[in-house]
């Protein structure tokens, strides 16, 4: 571009100088008068003549080529404006574009859950699972705690009796009311239960009442089996006889008021709660022990769910026969 600028302006010179130097030629040799013409040539009158290029013009031709040469210079930056002014334009375009796909894509996107759903789900389950550990430990404390009594108990008379079992006051199956005196003179082995629970107390009724026959057919010792509500809400008389009558015809089902109920599983330190209770329907969680008594309704040892019928048998049989010597 700066060298066709160049040959413009090379070329505006030398128009200009040529102009220049015929005006001057023209203004030094005069055209001669017309008379001075006519009368040499005795030709007739004619009418005075114009110089071929009028004075000025060459200041008019300067002035076009000037005019040309700006245009010519002005062009380019006119050019480049435009350019940059399109290019601003498609960028903003572009832009506007990016940004509108951007906003309909984020309209697009379906929205998620808050975090407060998921902080109260974490929360739940935080309270869920502290609230199963607690009851789990507080259930070992109560087994740890009538372990260790029983261990008492096989050190001799100088450890001292184990703080468990103790006087209590129920109605039995039939109606009538019972103390623990009415079973002493016989082994009995106690378990803490209720009518409505769905699989543990069966299971354990049964290989109670399997394990008191197995005991008569063995060794000949007659234990009476006990089954104590810790339902009474629901666990009234008529429920209990009906309930107990189904695992053994010599089990003996007790039962009595809430405040009965709390004061005999204190005593024999027999853990039970209930759980989420829908109208009448609710569960129970209770400790799953059975406890070996002696005549003298005295802790002697307690039974787990761990022992199966033969080991049920085979440890009460062993225990009664250490107790008589």
């Amino acid at each position: 571009m700066a060298t066709a600028l160049w040959r413009s302006a090379s070329r505006l010179r030398n128009v200009h100088r040529c102009l220049h130097a015929r005006s001057l030629s023209q203004f030094r040799s005069p055209i001669p008068s017309l008379t001075t013409i006519a009368d040499s040539f005795h030709a007739p009158s004619l009418p005075p003549l114009r110089p071929v290029i009028p004075v000025g013009a060459e200041f008019k031709s300067l002035g076009i080529y000037s005019r040309y040469l700006s245009n010519s210079t002005t062009a380019p930056n006119e050019n480049q404006d435009k350019s940059s002014s399109s290019s601003k334009t498609n960028s903003e375009e572009t832009q506007n574009t990016g940004d509108s796909q951007q906003s309909g894509g984020a309209a697009g996107k379906p929205v998620r859950g808050g975090p407060v759903s998921w902080l109260s789900f974490l929360l739940l389950l935080v309270t869920g699972i502290g609230i199963v550990l607690y009851y789990d430990n507080l259930k070992k404390r109560h087994i740890e705690e009538i372990s260790n009594a029983s261990k008492a108990v096989k050190e001799g008379p100088s450890a001292g009796k184990a703080a468990i079992g103790g006087p209590f006051s129920l109605i039995n199956d039939e109606g009538k009311r019972v103390t623990e005196k009415d079973f002493m003179g016989k082994w009995s082995l106690v378990y803490f239960g209720f009518t409505h629970c769905p699989d543990i107390c069966p299971d354990e009724l049964q290989k109670l009442a399997a394990a008191i026959d197995k005991i008569k057919e063995k060794a000949g010792i007659e234990v009476v089996p006990v089954f104590i509500s810790v339902d009474p809400e629901r666990d009234t008389v008529e429920q209990v006889h009906e309930y107990v009558k189904e695992f053994h015809p010599k089990l003996v089902g007790l039962t009595g008021s809430p405040e009965e109920i709390k004061k005999v599983a204190r005593s024999y330190r027999v853990y039970y709660m209930k759980t989420a209770e829908e109208d009448s329907d609710y569960l129970v969680d209770h400790s799953i022990v059975m406890y070996l008594m002696d005549p003298k309704m005295e802790f002697v040892k307690f039974f787990g769910k761990n022992n199966d019928i033969d080991s049920l048998t085979d440890g009460v049989i062993k225990e009664i026969k250490q107790h008589k010597k």
